[in-house]
């Protein structure tokens, strides 16, 4: 309100005033593929999901991975967490190990900070001679978190956020007072480049006929 004039731009919210432009993700559409690998992955057929809170947004993450999981894996079992923090790592941590406990091989986690626990409790158990994986969020969590252990990761593309609506703006098309939300035809979620270190190539050809399916609007993924 008191810079009228200026066109600004907000990724991961909504700001609904005629001189903002805001960025949302389709985050089920990433989870989705996720869920995919997941499905084909796991060899105890039971996965986990950890969320920070129960939000929206989380609960996108969480919706489009059961989906993704079930449409191949009908018979998994899919064990949700939600631990109520993004920034609690011994929450994660915890919750991983339950988890893991139950018989789980595969957690995926949209949960910030408290996700590093998660991949804690994963290498821990990998340096004792047992095969777990945790799916990352948001970036390449492989490259942190080392491929040992990181089966892939659900990416958003913020770059592409800004890049698209600084591209708009140039253009004279800006688009202030909308919500503009990338998935994967938009190039807005993705899995990570470096899935095919760790996932089967076959499962990685299921992956693409998913993602085709989803950009040709043949199958909406569910977001709560």
């Amino acid at each position: 309100e008191s810079n009228p004039d200026a066109k600004l731009g907000i990724v991961d919210a909504v700001v609904d005033m005629p001189n903002v432009a805001s960025v949302t993700f389709k985050e089920e559409e990433g989870s989705f593929l996720v869920g995919v690998i997941a499905g084909l992955t796991t060899e105890t057929d039971k996965v986990g999901f950890v969320g920070g809170m129960e939000i929206p947004v989380i609960k996108r993450f969480e919706s489009g991975f059961k989906a993704g999981v079930e449409a191949v894996n009908p018979d998994a079992e899919i064990i949700i967490n939600y631990t109520g923090d993004f920034s609690r790592v011994d929450m994660g941590k915890s919750a991983a190990s339950t988890i893991y406990d139950e018989g789980a091989d595969i957690i995926f986690h949209a949960s910030g900070l408290t996700g590093n626990g998660i991949f804690t409790e994963a290498q821990e158990r990998f340096d004792n001679g047992e095969r777990v994986w945790v799916i990352g969020v948001d970036m390449d969590q492989s490259l942190t978190f080392g491929d040992d252990i990181t089966l892939t990761s659900m990416i958003k593309k913020v770059d592409e956020a800004v890049y698209q609506v600084s591209e708009q703006l140039e253009q004279g098309e800006f688009p202030g007072g909308e919500e503009t939300s990338l998935g994967l035809k938009e190039d807005g979620v993705d899995i990570a480049p470096t899935s095919d270190k760790n996932v089967d190539p076959e499962v990685l050809e299921v992956v693409e006929e998913y993602r085709q399916k989803i950009i040709d609007g043949e199958i909406e993924i569910p977001v709560n």
